[in-house]
């Protein structure tokens, strides 16, 4: 107990604002318009370059780290203020397997990259450049790293002349989810002023850790990747001082297993495999709680101060409201994480008063890793209805334009209000079409949308000494 009482204290004398330095870039590679459409399709809509940041950092005991992340940069002709979004990435498979080295989930950096967002993906602490052992699903480490990293792009974008916006978007997959969600609730609660959160999309993540991730551990279910226990283990077991001991937690040969896996000597999908082969030699099937020391089963079941217990539960990230728009997006066949997570955090963050906030099924069969693509999808949708590229210098003086409803309805009308009279208007599609040209006519003109397909669109707005473009979305009626 005194260690994790002390272990809290040097982590509160830390803040990222007042520890974060960034201390090197390096160029890791760029692709064109061409090359984004080839890969990912013709809605990418400009060309990436690709840098590795590293950047002082505090550990779970406060001590400063050096840490890394992928940033991923928009190219494209003009002047533009781009939106700022912090991609979080999933559960990797070795310290090396991460999004600053191009592996580990950096393709969605780039997609959003190529959407026109300056994006980010943080390795977070123990993986990348981070010394020691990654501290697996620990909400704080998870914030405080993805904060920081924040911090270091804004540096370089100010160094590079890279013009951000005020916009933050916030999304990950999987453990990811979990990290986008702890991020979200760290700069809404504790760095408001330094950034908004314009909106948030965590995606099929443990959130209800002391809740429905333990009942899948203690459940007679078979499961395909009981590695996820030994890993959250060893990392609260890091950050708290549980047990003192692997084998107080696992039986044998487990426990083993589980130490060489903290020492570095096996990866995570070795460990998965030979965890799963025991337990169908042993037990007929890959029953998880099968690797737990019976008094273990005890205390996660019926012991609610073990101190296992509350480290799952200062874990959990349903218990606040988030203030910007949320959407937690799941599949209801996830085999990995159960979709209830999603659900309760809806109906604990709805009950304490999240004014926006909806869990939402990107797909009702797919499993965990074929719902990465339905919910990239519907991610991309909800923030394009908030993103903003501004181009040229500035609004026209004393004017502040407003286009809405955003979504707008299919045959109906999008509204262009303060424009000024002869203001060029297009819409186009997200591979350059252009579907529709139009003059402004008046400070409060009505674009009609006849024959425009649900989707998302591109409208540039074009004006005597600037201009300015943003995302519309489409609806049916």
């Amino acid at each position: 107990m005194k260690k994790i009482l002390l272990a809290l204290v040097l982590l509160a004398s830390f803040t990222p604002g007042q520890t974060q330095q960034l201390i090197s870039s390096t160029f890791k590679g760029s692709r064109t318009k061409a090359q984004m459409q080839v890969l990912f399709g013709s809605f990418m809509q400009n060309g990436i370059e690709m840098y590795k940041l590293t950047y002082t950092t505090p550990d779970v005991f406060g001590q400063l780290d050096t840490a890394s992340g992928l940033l991923v940069v928009p190219i494209r002709d003009g002047s533009f203020a781009y939106p700022l979004l912090c991609f979080q990435h999933g559960t990797v498979n070795s310290k090396t397997d991460v999004p600053s080295n191009l592996q580990g989930g950096w393709d969605l950096a780039a997609v959003t990259a190529g959407m026109g967002y300056v994006s980010i993906a943080p390795d977070y602490l123990g993986l990348g450049e981070s010394r020691g052992f990654h501290p697996y699903v620990h909400a704080d480490s998870e914030a405080s790293a993805s904060v920081d990293m924040l911090f270091a792009a804004r540096q370089y974008a100010e160094e590079n002349q890279i013009a951000l916006n005020d916009q933050l978007f916030i999304t990950g997959y999987s453990q990811g989810g979990h990290a986008a969600a702890a991020l979200h609730r760290e700069v809404e609660q504790n760095y408001a002023s330094e950034f908004t959160v314009t909106a948030s999309a965590p995606m099929s993540g443990p959130y209800s850790i002391s809740g429905e991730m333990r009942k899948l551990i203690l459940s007679d279910q078979p499961y395909g990747t009981v590695a996820y226990l030994p890993y959250t283990a060893l990392s609260y077991d890091m950050v708290y001082d549980i047990y003192g001991s692997t084998n107080h937690f696992f039986k044998e040969p487990y426990a083993t297993w589980a130490n060489d896996f903290f020492a570095g000597e096996m990866s995570l999908a070795s460990l998965n495999i030979q965890c799963i082969t025991r337990l169908i030699i042993d037990h007929g099937a890959s029953i998880t709680k099968y690797m737990l020391q019976d008094s273990i089963i005890e205390a996660l079941t019926n012991n609610p101060l073990h101190p296992a217990v509350l480290a799952l539960q200062d874990n959990d990230l349903t218990n606040w409201a988030p203030q910007a728009p949320t959407r937690l997006f799941y599949c209801e066949g996830d085999d990995q994480v159960p979709y209830t997570n999603a659900i309760v955090a809806d109906s604990i963050m709805n009950m304490l008063g999240a004014p926006d906030l909806q869990a939402i099924s990107a797909d009702v069969d797919a499993d965990h890793g074929d719902c990465v693509e339905p919910a990239v999808f519907q991610t991309l949708l909800f923030f394009g209805q908030y993103q903003q590229i501004t181009v040229g210098s500035s609004e026209p003086s004393g004017q502040h334009i407003k286009v809405f409803p955003n979504p707008a309805a299919e045959n109906g009308f999008l509204q262009i209000k303060n424009a000024p009279i002869n203001t060029l208007v297009q819409l186009s599609d997200l591979s350059g079409k252009t579907l529709l040209n139009a003059v402004v006519s008046d400070q409060d003109y009505a674009l009609p949308l006849n024959g425009i397909d649900k989707g998302m669109y591109l409208l540039q707005l074009n004006w005597n000494g600037g201009s300015r473009v943003e995302k519309i979305v489409i609806s049916r009626n």
